[in-house]
């Protein structure tokens, strides 16, 4: 289907769904010539906008490079991810296969249903030829099962066909691995925002209200451009795979990579949003806003674009932070959600904040620096000591826009900061160095804020939201916990509430058995011995389920001499007496105050009020 020696390009990438049935990918690179004579290939360790090694290359199968005239080279093997040979005269062909069995947003699958890959983890790196433009050869798949598949891809096309299989260009590597590629029997819809075309790129089955999604992703990408005044692009694409079970989402210059449970999808006549469409909105809302922050306006430790190791920044705060308040914020502004509805979800992200100590262990900052080794690989104690640079850089950029609102009379906001970053560095491409953005929060709104990131960022005391919250109009208050489904939310008024014993555990999720996941530092249950792993059996002398625990625990509280519980641990019987305590404060309600001044109210419809 395509020419033997590409013309115009010093590197092509031929990529073609080889074998759907045994998941593998084959990919060809025609190399016109090495430079300096010497051929250094390797594979990215981690991907762009996901903060852990993966180790792309242990996917690869049987690496080969051969000249022009079919003779083979002798490639060694320098590490886990990078390939040498020297004396490398004339145009290569370097060819492998991918295992793809990962449905993610971050790698590579493939089946007869579909191919999906994201760059970094199917195409190797050719060294000293990074900056060069490359040719791209997407090629469709020999297997009949697979013969009506199209392609769906933002990649800037030469010569595709109208399925979409056929010819398209990259600026450099960096550009290469940026633009994921479906390829199968997907549902496809478009949108318009500022006269750029938007298309949705379907996949999984699923009966769904076409209209209403588009209708909402119209709103969300015209509210999210509306901070920054200009969509600097002029195509975008989202990528979605509808599954039974499944969550993320990954962003890109030109696209997003979403993965959602098909319950998720809006469904025909429903007038109001369900939690799980809620959640799809936020998601697509949460990647659209990458495509300024983080993409365009970058820290500066990620310019140079390195992908062998760990690339450390205190800044993950700002950059997942700020894009998770603007998330939810923009449902509200767009009039996706009503107010009430966005004010459950920001006392939900409290919520999630407020129930980990380890808020109290770990800083903002650490946790940005810290990500690779510590947020991306939790363990049993991770609520004890880690804090969510997403939940808690929320509350951040909420407490900072609502800082700079009521310190400048409702002059300046975030939305200004934003503007300003993206004119000082995503128009640039400049990076943002450590502690940019605080400077350019300072500059923009003429505020002492020195003290305010001293405490967010570098300290571990919580931020009196209440107070801020007070100055738009919204009240809040932490209560102890219902029982583990409870995550507070948006209420007419804050009701009185007896605080239930608890053992303070958290137990593994969607299981019908009492298996502890998590046991909170400071409580009953670490006083008492339990440990994660523990599978509780009875309390009392009860029969203990996950349904019935918190049940057991209240009625048994109190009794003298403890309660006593009866566990396994591993495969040995074990038992052991606790004294369950009251829980703690740590689930928010919000509600909105009426009366407040007029000075309030305004202040408040100016937070809320669309931009768009």
């Amino acid at each position: 289907m395509f020419d033997s020696l590409p013309r115009s390009f010093d590197l092509t990438y031929r990529i073609r769904p080889d074998a759907p049935r045994a998941h593998l990918f084959r990919v060809e690179i025609l190399i016109a010539r090495p430079p300096d004579g010497r051929l250094t290939l390797s594979m990215p360790a981690w991907i762009p906008g996901s903060y852990l090694i993966r180790d792309f290359a242990r996917n690869l199968l049987g690496v080969t490079a051969r000249t022009a005239d079919g003779q083979p080279l002798a490639l060694e093997k320098l590490d886990k991810q990078t390939w040498f040979c020297e004396d490398v005269t004339g145009a290569v062909t370097v060819a492998y296969q991918v295992f793809a069995w990962e449905l993610s947003v971050r790698a590579a699958h493939l089946d007869t249903t579909h191919a999906y890959f994201n760059g970094a983890s199917l195409l190797l790196r050719v060294h000293g030829l990074e900056d060069r433009p490359c040719r791209v050869e997407l090629a469709p798949p020999d297997d009949a099962d697979c013969r009506d598949w199209r392609v769906a891809t933002s990649l800037c096309p030469l010569d595709a066909t109208p399925p979409g299989f056929g010819v398209y260009r990259a600026d450099d590597y960096a550009d290469l691995i940026d633009h994921p590629v479906e390829m199968g029997c997907f549902r496809q819809l478009s949108f318009t925002v500022g006269e750029v075309p938007h298309r949705i790129a379907i996949s999984g089955h699923g009966q769904f209200d076409e209209s209403r999604l588009l209708r909402d992703l119209t709103r969300i990408c015209a509210q999210q451009s509306a901070p920054f005044g200009e969509l600097p692009i002029d195509r975008y694409l989202f990528l979605l795979t509808v599954v039974g079970d499944g969550y993320g989402g990954l962003e890109h210059r030109f696209s997003t990579s979403l993965l959602c449970p098909r319950d998720d999808l809006p469904r025909q006549g429903e007038d109001q949003p369900s939690e799980g469409y809620q959640r799809l909105l936020g998601l697509c809302s949460h990647e659209y806003f990458h495509l300024w922050q983080v993409k365009r306006i970058r820290p500066q430790a990620f310019v140079d674009g390195v992908l062998d190791r760990e690339v450390h920044t205190r800044q993950l705060w700002a950059f997942e932070g700020i894009t998770s308040y603007y998330d939810e914020l923009t449902l509200a502004r767009s009039g996706c959600i009503d107010h009430k509805t966005y004010l459950g979800l920001l006392a939900a992200t409290v919520t999630r904040v407020m129930r980990n100590p380890g808020r109290r262990v770990q800083t903002l900052a650490e946790a940005s620096f810290d990500a690779w080794t510590k947020f991306y690989k939790p363990d049993e104690n991770a609520p004890n000591a880690l804090v969510s640079y997403y939940a808690k850089g929320a509350l951040v950029a909420l407490a900072l826009d609502l800082t700079i609102r009521h310190g400048t009379d409702g002059v300046h906001s975030l939305d200004e900061v934003m503007r300003e970053l993206w004119r000082r560095h995503g128009r640039t491409g400049i990076g943002v160095p450590e502690r940019g953005v605080e400077d350019v929060a300072s500059a923009v709104s003429g505020l002492d804020l020195d003290g305010f990131f001293a405490q967010a960022l570098d300290s571990t005391e919580d931020i009196d939201l209440a107070a801020l919250l007070a100055t738009v109009g919204v009240g809040m208050r932490l209560r102890p916990s219902r029982g583990a489904k409870d995550t507070g939310g948006c209420v007419e008024g804050f009701d009185p509430i007896d605080p239930a014993p608890t053992l303070d555990v958290r137990l593994r999720p969607n299981g019908a058995e009492a298996t502890i996941q998590h046991v909170i530092s400071g409580g009953a249950g670490e006083r008492a011995g339990l440990a994660p792993g523990d599978l509780l059996i009875a309390v009392d002398g009860l029969r203990a389920t996950a349904d019935n625990l918190d049940r057991l625990v209240a009625r048994a509280a109190g009794q003298p001499g403890g309660v006593p519980l009866h566990l396994f641990r591993r495969d040995e019987l074990m038992t052991l007496t606790a004294d369950p305590q009251p829980a703690s404060a740590d689930t928010c309600e919000l509600t909105l105050l009426d009366p407040v001044s007029d000075r309030v109210a305004q202040a408040r419809a100016a937070w809320l009020a669309s931009l768009a």
